[in-house]
């Protein structure tokens, strides 16, 4: 047993954090029966994506991929990356801009679309986007932020929610007083990541400011940031006394990780994660949907995601720089099917030898 196993063995939840979290996420007037999300993930959570996160966590609330509200109120016909499976529900779709009347336009177009939350993006911290005043260059606009809010509340009949950060930088942390100034104008729930924009993604996420923020509100608070495990998301649960965790970066070739974290707060009983056989077999097929559904965009799209899975296992380096590089659907089948068939001659022969 390696520490890590060690570790999920003696997790226990606390006695008040799990009758808390055996009653469903209540978004407004939408239910939820599971405390762990699946974050909006820029070229990432497509249909595909959510399709193979959702076969092992049913019931969580998945988003679209972060649409331009801008680009949206501009088009005749809805963008790829705003396709939703009638059957992949509980699904939200996240919008970004700094207009308020733009982003209740696009919110009405994402419900008719099928969106059962409007998400509001104030807190990506990439240029292109805070450049323009969205994503988390609202922190520095409150005023901005809250006429959004109400906006887009008037606008639909769904709940409408927002995803920030703690504040611009170290010295302009706002993140509670923001976030009751996001409550107050009609937001029905606050999904905060425990980073500055400053921090973009580097340092630790600061979760005792969740725990400032969760004390202050009275809708739903969603924890974010460095949930990578099921042991990291007990201890932030614990910590901040949140609503529930949103996974980010930790699902990355990874499509697993929502369920697991689920099944443990549900059960208390750890589900064994993938070995690295599975993960691959997961990466064929992602690979064989990616091609079907975008075909060699799909293909392009796909090296990062091959890359993600080919991690922590015996020669994944080398398997990583060809997949990183694969022209076609049979190039990536061949070469997963050859890491595959090495991974299983080497644990036929020596088990503990697979993972590193």
């Amino acid at each position: 047993m390696n520490a890590t196993q060690a570790l999920l063995s003696s997790l226990t939840l606390s006695p008040m954090l799990q009758a808390r979290l055996s009653q469903p996420l209540q978004i407004g007037s939408v239910a939820v029966h599971s405390r762990v999300l699946q974050s909006p993930l820029s070229g990432v959570t497509d249909r595909v994506f959510r399709r193979l996160v959702r076969r092992h966590a049913p019931a969580s609330m998945m988003y679209s991929e972060m649409v331009s509200a801008a680009e949206l109120c501009q088009l005749r016909s809805l963008p790829r990356i705003m396709d939703i499976d009638p059957d992949e529900r509980p699904i939200g779709i996240q919008l970004f801009d700094r207009r308020p009347e733009f982003l209740a336009e696009a919110a009405r177009r994402a419900v008719d679309q099928g969106a059962d939350v409007v998400d509001i993006n104030m807190g990506c911290p990439v240029n292109k986007i805070t450049k323009n005043g969205g994503g988390s260059a609202l922190l520095q606009e409150p005023e901005t932020a809250v006429k959004i809010v109400a906006a887009v509340s008037r606008a639909v009949a769904v709940p409408v929610t927002v995803k920030t950060r703690l504040g611009w930088s170290d010295d302009a942390i706002n993140a509670v007083k923001f976030a009751q100034q996001m409550a107050d104008a009609g937001a029905q729930l606050l999904t905060l990541h425990g980073r500055t924009r400053a921090q973009g993604y580097n340092g630790a996420a600061r979760w005792d400011w969740i725990a400032k923020v969760k004390q202050a509100l009275t809708i739903p608070v969603i924890a974010n940031g460095d949930i990578d495990s099921v042991a990291a998301a007990v201890r932030c649960l614990e910590l901040t006394g949140a609503d529930g965790v949103m996974c980010s970066r930790g699902t990355l070739g990874n499509p697993f990780l929502v369920g697991e974290i689920d099944h443990f707060l549900k059960t208390g009983q750890r589900r064994p994660g993938p070995t690295p056989v599975e993960r691959l077999l997961c990466a064929r097929e992602h690979l064989t949907l990616l091609w079907e559904y975008k075909g060699d965009s799909g293909i392009r799209q796909s090296r990062k995601h091959m890359a993600w899975y080919a991690k922590g296992f015996v020669g994944a380096a080398d398997w990583r720089d060809r997949l990183c590089r694969i022209e076609s659907v049979e190039q990536g089948h061949d070469l997963l099917d050859q890491a595959i068939a090495a991974l299983e001659a080497i644990e036929a022969a020596a088990p503990a030898a697979v993972a590193l």
